[in-house]
């Protein structure tokens, strides 16, 4: 290896691309991973989400996207389920709609998604105030046009700076005051999260969107309570809906534990596709080895002859091809981490994703360097040791 360290570097080449694809992979999607679940997390504690549309029937198979052709919530049932249930498993409750609009200040335009809100979401989402305020109840009796911005939508209609509170701007054809902004979240897989204006619901739901039922309602329970204000929420609303026992629920109640159960599933899944197509290099890698290794045979034959004519056994030859080929493979899968590594540090500078190299994909790799070694050394060194000595000697 040390006299022949070109060829030596092109065995290794397809160990170090696999190997290190293999672990670039994972940790792009082990920081996906992280990257969403904060997302989530910064939702608030013990969240839930009451969707319209019933988690059976047509609804259930198209998942999370396909709930609310069925619009059976009401605004008054956020007032209700925060009245009835404050005393035993609720903290806050706000209905919520959403959709998406061009908003302009004087020559900027920005298209971003438009929440429509209660005034205690910052307590439901684990929203800070940068500046400014929040609005109020009468903001959103009033169907007042004032409005919340995120950081990404301040800094794409604000570019040259300054402060945006006070400030008028158009969202679609309607005025807002921009009362305040909101602190920055960050982003991830499941988007940017600062990528938002906030506005009461009742201005969105109805001098916006042009309707009058709400999408969805957030609620966030005592802490340690998730499940029981699932059940009485659940209960609550079919007492006020007048459901009969045989009839199935027309809405849909995801916990914040159900949607993190879901995203490390998307995320396994994920992780799984991106190291098997990695894995082919380890493959092409593997054969690249077998066949240079098989080209050494060839090329020392003579010096196999010499050894088992002084005495080397078979064995001794086999395992001395076999370490060659295994020690090709490890050396080519620590360089592929090192690179894999480098390469993530630098992913990580650039993006929102902290991808980072995940300990285990480490061990994978250099297991998988190993095997593959020991895969591709058997042919080449069985090859080796069962050369006939009086003939490796004649071999020129």
């Amino acid at each position: 290896m040390v006299r022949n360290k070109t060829r030596a570097m092109l065995t290794m080449l397809g160990i170090i691309i696999g190997v290190g694809s293999v672990v670039a992979m994972i940790g792009i999607g082990e920081g996906s991973r992280r990257a969403s679940l904060a997302i989530v997390q910064s939702m608030g504690s013990n969240t839930l989400i009451i969707f319209n549309g019933g988690s059976g029937g047509a609804n259930s198979r198209m998942g999370p996207m396909g709930l609310g052709s069925v619009e059976v919530l009401k605004e008054e049932d956020s007032a209700l389920i925060e009245r009835e249930l404050g005393a035993s498993s609720v903290v806050a409750s706000t209905p919520q709609v959403r959709t998406s609009a061009a908003v302009v200040y004087k020559a900027n335009n920005y298209l971003t998604s438009i929440q429509g809100t209660g005034p205690r979401f910052d307590r439901i989402q684990g929203w800070e105030l940068g500046e400014g305020r929040l609005f109020s109840e009468r903001d959103i009796r009033s169907q007042a046009k004032v409005c919340l911005l995120g950081t990404t939508v301040v800094s794409s209609l604000f570019p040259e700076g300054g402060d945006p509170v006070g400030k008028v701007l158009r969202i679609g054809k309607l005025p807002f005051e921009v009362v305040g902004v909101l602190a920055s979240k960050g982003a991830g897989m499941m988007g940017d999260q600062d990528d938002v204006v906030m506005a009461p619901y009742t201005t969105v739901m109805r001098k916006i969107m042009g309707r009058d039922r709400i999408q969805n309602i957030l609620v966030s329970a005592q802490e340690g309570k998730a499940d029981l204000a699932e059940a009485e929420i659940k209960a609550l609303l079919r007492q006020r809906m007048r459901l009969t026992a045989k009839d199935e629920d027309p809405f849909t109640i995801r916990k914040q534990d159900d949607l993190v159960k879901m995203m490390n599933q998307q995320a396994d899944v994920m992780t799984m596709f991106l190291a098997m197509a990695a894995g082919i290099s380890l493959i092409v890698g593997g054969i690249g080895i077998s066949n240079i290794m098989l080209v050494s045979v060839q090329e020392r034959t003579r010096e196999i002859g010499i050894r088992r004519a002084v005495g080397a056994r078979r064995r001794n030859v086999l395992l001395q091809f076999l370490a060659e080929a295994v020690a090709l493979a490890l050396a080519g899968g620590l360089l592929g981490i090192v690179l894999a590594a480098i390469a993530l540090a630098v992913l990580k500078d650039f993006s929102s994703i902290p991808a980072a190299v995940a300990p285990w994909s480490v061990g994978l790799g250099i297991g998988f360097s190993a095997v593959v070694g020991v895969t591709a050394g058997i042919l080449p060194a069985v090859k080796a040791a069962s050369l006939d000595v009086i003939e490796s000697l004649r071999y020129e």
